[in-house]
């Protein structure tokens, strides 16, 4: 089986807007593009990536499709949609759709200043529009809310299928506490799969160990199994904590109890089903 990363970001700052970019994550702070990249996931034996969002912007979605269009390794985009705009949907997706490989839509419900965004109405008739389409939504799930706000999701459109990004951003070094239970809940909607992705840049010092990351990953799997959890790089944001190889080294330290079957549902056959890959 083909081995996916299904978190990887691009960004071009001499062409597009990223809020979230500043002196705070200054290694971090400038272009990245696919050719940095692909050397990399090449050593790493990483056959396909899907792209993902990292701005609220038509342009950065644009962007990404186009990479998608000139790169074959490029399997599927996760780009963003104005969900406030639900009659609008439609003709966003259909446009976006025509440039490439669209899989998914993805908001930066984090960096909102309400931290219940997710629960609009006009939201949920856009993710109704993308469940008609077989599209996923990425949640970005920083606070507890948002994972409830995920569940109440995952219950009120069973056909929607949910990527709950980075394990829901497990408390790496405190008690799992609600994130457990939550990351439980979730794990029995059949309709939420979890990425194993963007967890070494967690924890007291940001550069978490596969040791210190172990039991909110192994809680995950089971309450997910490993044909809902899909590995994703999170490259470039990973770089913070490690070289691409050391990150994908962890991952692969984290599930290597599995059997080989699964490690290839986590590396492969998740991202595949998630995203519904050809």
């Amino acid at each position: 089986m083909a081995t996916i990363d299904a978190h990887l970001h691009l960004w071009d700052l001499g062409h597009g807007t990223y809020s979230w970019l500043s002196d705070a994550v200054a290694p971090i702070n400038r272009t990245f593009a696919f050719a940095e990249v692909e050397p990399q996931l090449a050593a790493a034996g990483v056959d396909r990536v899907v792209l993902v969002q990292a701005a609220d912007t038509a342009d950065d979605t644009a962007a990404m499709l186009a990479v998608a269009a000139a790169q074959p390794r490029v399997a599927g985009v996760v780009g963003w949609i104005d969900l406030l705009q639900p009659d609008a949907v439609a003709g966003a997706l259909d446009r976006s759709a025509a440039e490439g490989p669209l899989v998914g839509i993805r908001h930066l419900i984090h960096d909102e200043a309400d931290p219940d965004w997710l629960t609009q109405d006009a939201v949920h008739r856009s993710l109704a529009v993308l469940a008609s389409r077989g599209l996923a939504f990425d949640v970005i799930g920083v606070l507890p809310r948002h994972l409830e706000h995920a569940l109440a999701l995952a219950d009120e459109q069973p056909d929607l299928r949910l990527v709950v990004d980075h394990l829901g951003t497990p408390p790496v070094g405190s008690e799992p506490g609600e994130w457990a239970r939550l990351i439980d809940e979730l794990g029995r909607r059949p309709n939420v799969f979890v990425k194993l992705s963007g967890l070494t840049t967690l924890g007291p010092s940001g550069r978490a160990t596969a040791a210190e990351l172990s039991p909110y990953v192994d809680r995950a799997l089971a309450a997910f199994g490993p044909s809902r959890m899909l590995y994703g790089g999170d490259w470039p944001v990973s770089t913070l904590a490690a070289p691409y190889d050391d990150t994908i080294a962890v991952a692969r330290d984290l599930v290597a109890a599995l059997t080989p079957a699964e490690r290839d549902d986590v590396f492969g056959g998740a991202a595949a089903r998630a995203y519904r890959l050809p």
